[in-house]
Parts: C-alpha cells; sequence; structure tokens
C-alpha cells in the first residue's frame, strides 16, 4: 500500500534530444506549476508502474486524481486518499479502514503534482532540460535531485508537455531503490471543484473503521 502512496505525485522512457541551457529548466518548471496553481480544478487519469529494490515490477495501477491548489483526491483500485490541505484520509478498501494524519511536505510532495512541482524552487538541483517524445506527445525532461541528504528521494525525472505545459510522466526513484513511473492520460483543467470534495465523509462509508494517528 505504501508504495502507492508514496508514487502518486505525483506524476520516463525519453528519447533525448537537443539539450537547452540549464537555466531553462526553472522557466520550464514555473510554467508548469502555474499551469496548476492558475486553475480551480483540474482531473487526471493515469497509470502506475512500480518497481521494487529487486527489479520486480508490480502489475500496473489506474488512478484518478482530482486537485484544487493544494488540496486533492486520488482513487485507484484498492486506496482512496483525501487531502484538505492539512488533514490526509487514506482508504484502505481491503481492510475496510481509514488512517488520518497530518503528512508532512515532503509526504504530500510524494502524493501531490503540484506539491511536487513546487519543491524544485527550494529542495532540487536541476539538470539541463532534455527534449523526448513521451506518451506521443512533445516534451521537455528535467531530472531533479534532492540537496537534503535526509530525503526519500534519490532522483525525480519530470515530463513536460511543450505545448501545454501540463505534466506527461513523473518517474521517482527513492533512496531504497523503489521506482515508481507515473504516466498522465488525461488533463483537463475545466473543472470548479469544491472543498467538501477533498474530506473524507464518513456517513458515505458506514462501517470503516477510523485510525486517528494525528
Amino acid at each position: 500500500m505504501k508504495k502507492y502512496i508514496l508514487a502518486i505525485a505525483a506524476l520516463l522512457t525519453v528519447s533525448t534530444g537537443f539539450a537547452q541551457p540549464a537555466a531553462n529548466a526553472r522557466n520550464i518548471l514555473d510554467k508548469a506549476y502555474s499551469t496548476y496553481e492558475n486553475s480551480n480544478g483540474i482531473k487526471m487519469t493515469f497509470n502506475i508502474t512500480t518497481t521494487d529494490e529487486n527489479g520486480t515490477a508490480y502489475q500496473p495501477q489506474k488512478g484518478t486524481a482530482r486537485v484544487k491548489g493544494n488540496k486533492f483526491k486520488i482513487e485507484m483500485p484498492t486506496i482512496d486518499t483525501w487531502f484538505d490541505g492539512k488533514t490526509q484520509w487514506v482508504l484502505m478498501k481491503d481492510l475496510n479502514e481509514v488512517n488520518i494524519s497530518h503528512p508532512s511536505n515532503e509526504e504530500i510532495a510524494s502524493i501531490s503534482p503540484l506539491a511536487l512541482l513546487s519543491m524544485y524552487k527550494t529542495g532540487f538541483t536541476l539538470d539541463t532540460p532534455a527534449s523526448g517524445i513521451i506518451n506521443g506527445k512533445n516534451a521537455f525532461v528535467i531530472n531533479m535531485s534532492p540537496t537534503a541528504s535526509k530525503s526519500d528521494f534519490k532522483k525525480i525525472s519530470v515530463g513536460i508537455d511543450k505545448k501545454t505545459n501540463s505534466v506527461l510522466q513523473v518517474d521517482i526513484t527513492l533512496k531504497n531503490g523503489m521506482r515508481n513511473k507515473i504516466d498522465i492520460n488525461d488533463y483537463n483543467t475545466n473543472y470548479n471543484f469544491t472543498d467538501t470534495e477533498f474530506i473524507f465523509n464518513k456517513d458515505q462509508h458506514k462501517g470503516v473503521e477510523v485510525v486517528d494517528l494525528r
């Protein structure tokens, strides 16, 4: 379960082409961040592929994410996650249990694309952007390395659509060797979500055991 929660951020198999000056990496990520920040609501579908530290690949999982500012809801076959900007609820469907917590900024960055993108401003060094084809689209590919030695991340690669400035793919390698690759299949910025959509509603999940970890 944890491998999927850490991965969704969320969100490179790349054929590299010409490179641009390294300073341009920050400008490209600024534009991608603005695309998220200026939208009232984003809905996306994605596939996540996890490879463990021994190189064993798990069955890809499909999911749907709703994002509004620093709030999000992520739905997957076995796990649903809500975050209202402070509190996180993780519903584990097979256990019929929801865990409530106040996650750290890094934990949120592992899940929310907006939070992940915001980390580049202070928490990462950026490599020179490369040009490649991701999911059939022309993209910039930027490798990010954390500056903090205690970070759970080893490397993050982000693929940005050259035309729309949206995120196409996120490839996360953790220090323990686990790798999570998130492909975004459908991306729409035309939603106007209410804040209640990012809060777990116990009345809609009767019988679920609540574990408060705050």
